[in-house]
């Protein structure tokens, strides 16, 4: 194969679309929250299924303003995953709530059955997150919920064009029995959509809608850009302590083509994981990460391979460096939570032990996967995987002994 460049671990798809929108907001004289953001909301309620999206500057801001319209708060507790960025977490801690940690399972999504020995008198809510954009198992995450009396607020971060249940992930549920309070996106530069800074919050609740809109720009009763009331006055109120979490226009209209692009994006994304699991399936070195099952669809937003230890003579950190001498760039998604310095208060505490997630953090490498890839590239980050990996092979003691006695036979 020719010299191939350096291949970041992400770079996000801007096209001649984003560009003339862009241009079209600034020629306007209308940057902040104003009509586009009205656009890019609507379009991305349809999109999910969701008769309420509200556009916030963050999934951050969207999971804290979720939790701050259920007012959860001091004295609550609020049950997730440590696998996941820290804002999952501290936007739990921005309410005044504890968080708890429940651990994982085998797909690296939290465990619905941690998530029941969790649960306390104090608990309050439930924030599942969709790793790597690989859907939870949300049917028994929302009976222990409805059997509990408990919010649920997803995090989406990853889920973006995510399929759980025959339906996309943030969409309001036909059950009145299942679907979540609310459900928080990120639009964040490495994101499958990319508003360079961004999210929003979906809800199938009008009223706690209404309490997130109000919250959202100061507590503010109107938007900024349609505050004339009925009596032709200029008027606002402010009704509530809010937050600054809106998103501008200027955002939005990066939003709007990158969201109309999202099924050609996942389409690509689903090929190069093909192309990455069909080289490197049946390798004992790396283990592949969890497909969908067969109702729902994965975003692949992230494609992490799990290394064999005991069958590598390098570690993570050696791995990724042996990527990046031969230009394929990678990261890891997460380091848990328990390991940072600040969450030990709690992280530490015996009802918060996590050992699933502790043991599967050494061997966690995330490679590229996003359209702007070439299919070559996808098949040169492949190949380049396998023969590290088939560099650095071990070979088990007891094979070796298999191997001895057949030869001594022959």
């Amino acid at each position: 194969m020719d010299e191939m460049k350096f291949i970041s671990f992400s770079r996000p798809s801007i096209g001649e679309e984003e560009i003339s929108e862009t241009l079209d907001t600034l020629r306007s004289g209308w940057l902040t929250t104003g009509p586009k953001t009205a656009q890019f909301e609507k379009e991305f309620g349809a999109y999910v299924h969701s008769p309420y999206a509200l556009a916030v500057n963050s999934c951050t801001a969207a999971l804290h303003l979720a939790l701050a319209a259920l007012e959860i708060g001091p004295g609550d507790e609020v049950i997730t995953t440590p696998l996941t960025f820290c804002a999952t977490v501290t936007a739990i801690m921005h309410t005044g709530a504890t968080p708890v940690l429940a651990d994982i399972g085998p797909d690296g999504n939290i465990d619905p059955d941690s998530i029941q020995s969790r649960i306390t008198s104090r608990t309050r809510a439930i924030v599942p997150v969709h790793l790597g954009g690989l859907p939870c198992e949300m049917k028994r995450i929302w009976k222990i919920a409805r059997a509990n009396n408990l919010r649920v607020v997803e995090d989406a971060a990853h889920a973006i064009g995510t399929i759980y249940d025959g339906m996309p992930i943030g969409a309001a549920g036909t059950n009145p029995s299942e679907g979540s309070d609310a459900v928080a996106f990120s639009f964040y530069a490495t994101k499958n959509l990319t508003t360079a800074e961004g999210g929003m919050v979906t809800t199938p609740d009008p009223d706690l809608y209404a309490r997130m809109k109000c919250l959202c720009l100061h507590g503010i009763s109107r938007d900024a850009w349609n505050r004339y009331t009925e009596k032709g006055s200029w008027y606002y109120e402010v009704e509530e302590c809010g937050f600054k979490y809106n998103l501008s226009d200027f955002q939005s209209s990066l939003g709007i083509p990158q969201l109309r692009k999202q099924e050609q994006f996942i389409e690509t994304r689903r090929k190069y994981a093909r192309i990455y699991s069909d080289i490197l399936s049946g390798m004992d070195e790396v283990e592949l990460p969890a497909e969908a099952p067969p109702d729902a669809r994965h975003s692949w937003h992230l494609y992490p391979i799990r290394l064999n230890p005991a069958r590598l003579s390098i570690d993570r950190g050696a791995f990724i460096q042996a990527l990046k001498e031969r230009r394929v760039g990678a990261s890891v998604h997460f380091i848990p939570i328990q390991l940072h310095p600040f969450f030990r208060q709690f992280a530490n505490l015996p009802q918060n032990q996590c050992p699933a997630s502790l043991a599967l953090y050494p061997r966690l490498v995330s490679l590229p996967l996003y359209p702007a890839m070439t299919e070559r590239e996808a098949e040169y980050v492949a190949r380049t995987v396998r023969s590290i990996l088939m560099a650095h092979t071990v070979i088990p003691a007891e094979m070796v002994s298999d191997l001895w006695f057949m030869r001594r036979a022959s």
